[in-house]
């Protein structure tokens, strides 16, 4: 039984932190499906809702941080979800890099002046496509 106002508060904190927080960890698991199926349609749905789910707990947490603190265990499961978050978006980013050096060897960007696709040693001639380092 609770006697105090300060554990009502905690209890209430942590059951308003627990809805995005688990908003969050369906919005990674329901990518980590898509992604495996190979879903196009439904990454691009999920990963729209991952985003939404990501700034609705950050923010939900920022708020809880500053007024009285946050549980350990939904601090360790919001850093948890963070590290997925990282890890999906660096194998999305090495998967388009991929993509983007078979793409290039396919399809070369322009043939060279003379007409060659090739230097006096063998080697391709092209320059990479990419504008830029590559952002998930």
């Amino acid at each position: 039984m609770m006697n105090s106002t300060g554990e009502c508060q905690a209890v209430q904190r942590v059951q308003e932190l627990e809805r995005p927080l688990q908003a969050l960890e369906d919005s990674l698991t329901a990518l980590g499906v898509a992604l495996t199926r190979q879903d196009v349609r439904a990454v691009d749905e999920v990963a729209a809702q991952l985003h939404a789910a990501l700034a609705a707990a950050v923010d939900h947490f920022t708020r809880a941080a500053r007024s009285g603190g946050v549980p350990p265990r939904l601090r360790q499961r919001l850093a948890a979800a963070g590290g997925q978050v990282a890890a999906q978006r660096e194998a999305l980013a090495r998967a388009m890099a991929s993509l983007d050096r078979a793409m290039d060897v396919l399809i070369p960007a322009r043939a060279a002046p003379g007409g060659s696709l090739y230097g006096a040693l063998g080697s391709p001639e092209r320059k990479g496509t990419s504008d830029g380092p590559l952002l998930a």
